[in-house]
């Protein structure tokens, strides 16, 4: 038996936005009578940000009529200051229902990922200046009521997708068509646009797919020209925490070393992926059992302490990284637990870190106002062959808990109380304990 260790005494910080996600509720506001919902599972979770990157392929949210700026302006050549070139009905419906939701949206100006063999909306825009007048637009309905809008004050403004994702001389690319010096180009004149015209808001990208040589390019290049980057958004799909971890780590240095230490820096994709060929398979079904939950819980646990500024879990949308919820019937995964337990730590006042480690365990544990205590242990592996692990948390004084259990037969069920918080862990497992 091993002895995790916390001290009540400690000060420490506010828990981070860990359970941010790409996607929204599967819900509409307008819905017929061949209908369901997972609104109210997916607000309980408190989710705090959606992304509403991919959203165009899902129908749920409007499918082809949303969120892209080609589906909102659909054509390039209509004026840009005339609210009749817009469509907007479908993208207010999502957000709307996700503010219902409390979720907000973290807006990706850009595109959808193209698979197919002839690309349309990844193709760089004719006018660099035209698009950012389009993208100052749709801020304007959102923010400023422009065209029957709104004002929602959305905050985050992201501009593109994994414009690094295929090299420059690579065939019928994906996400970005031009090169990286047409994609800089592009940041620059849309940022520097946007940022002239919206000052308090958070203006950032480029929502880095792989590639540390061609960020460092990036950065270097808006360094020089003195374009705005409020966040810089990244990406990471792997097996273990100490990857994602490692990352941020490196991440972190080189916006230093170029002058953005102010820049926040968000992983707004982010999931378990052994491989994307032949352990593609294998992958998949992780995501949607205990594994991958105990994975994300793992990453969240790991991302408190790591310098990361915001997570964002892809996805919640119906696709095959959707560990949340099940396509077919709505029903809750495994994955569901992570995100809903750690939305509790959200009223938590303050985090208090473990003093030692245990190979394998992750936790995190926080005292509300009145100095409860809430605790997660996580046991994760990516060995499926992990031996049984047990834990004794020490928290430095007699209490009683409750605790629940997230594993291969338990759904984030209730266990009962003890006093003596010692617990057998299977690999893949995960323990929420609360003071009472």
């Amino acid at each position: 038996m091993e002895i995790l260790r916390f001290d009540p005494s400690q000060e420490g910080k506010a828990f981070k936005i860990l359970n941010a996600v790409n996607g929204g509720p599967w819900h509409r506001r307008h819905a017929d009578d061949q209908y369901r919902s997972n609104f109210a599972d997916y607000k309980a979770a408190r989710i705090p940000y959606s992304r509403n990157h991919d959203s165009a392929v899902c129908g749920i949210y409007g499918g082809p009529y949303s969120h892209d700026v080609s589906c909102i302006f659909p054509d390039f050549d209509a004026d840009p200051y005339d609210p009749a070139s817009y469509d907007f009905a479908c993208t207010d419906e999502s957000i709307l229902v996700c503010l219902d939701a409390g979720t907000e949206t973290f807006f990706r100006l850009g595109q959808t990922i193209e698979h197919q063999i002839k690309k349309h909306g990844t193709r760089p825009p004719k006018d660099f200046r035209k698009w950012a007048v389009v993208c100052e637009h749709i801020i304007r309905h959102y923010n400023a009521g422009w065209a029957d809008g709104y004002r929602l004050n959305i905050r985050y403004w992201e501009i593109w997708n994994e414009p690094d994702l295929d090299s420059d001389d690579a065939p019928n690319k994906r996400t970005w068509g031009g090169t990286a010096e047409q994609f800089f180009d592009l940041y620059e004149t849309a940022a520097k646009h946007l940022k002239g015209c919206f000052p308090d808001l958070k203006i950032g990208g480029p929502a880095l797919a792989h590639d540390e040589n061609w960020a460092d390019a990036f950065l270097c290049r808006m360094r020089d020209t003195g374009a705005p980057l409020d966040f810089f958004s990244w990406h990471v799909y792997c097996t273990q925490p100490s990857v994602m971890t490692d990352k941020a780590v490196r991440i972190r240095s080189m916006l230093d070393k170029h002058g953005f230490a102010a820049t926040e820096s968000i992983l707004n994709e982010w999931n378990y992926v052994r491989g994307w060929t032949d352990d593609f398979l294998y992958s998949v079904k992780a995501v949607h059992d205990v594994k991958g939950a105990a994975f994300m819980l793992a990453c969240m646990c790991a991302a408190q302490g790591a310098p990361i500024d915001m997570l964002m879990y892809y996805d919640t949308r119906p696709s095959v990284f959707n560990g949340v919820f099940d396509f077919y019937t709505y029903e809750k995964l495994p994955g569901y637990y992570a995100l809903y337990w750690y939305g509790l730590f959200y009223a938590m006042r303050r985090e208090i870190r473990a003093e030692n480690g245990i190979a394998d365990v992750y936790s995190l544990c926080g005292a509300d106002e009145n100095d409860k205590l809430s605790a997660l242990i996580v046991y994760y592996s990516d060995r499926d062959d992990a031996p049984d692990k047990t834990v004794r948390t020490d928290f430095g004084r007699e209490s009683r808990y409750a605790v629940y259990l997230l594993d291969a037969e338990h759904r984030g069920a209730y266990m009962g109380t003890t006093d003596e918080p010692t617990f057998t862990l299977r690999r893949h497992s995960a323990a929420l304990i609360k003071e009472i």
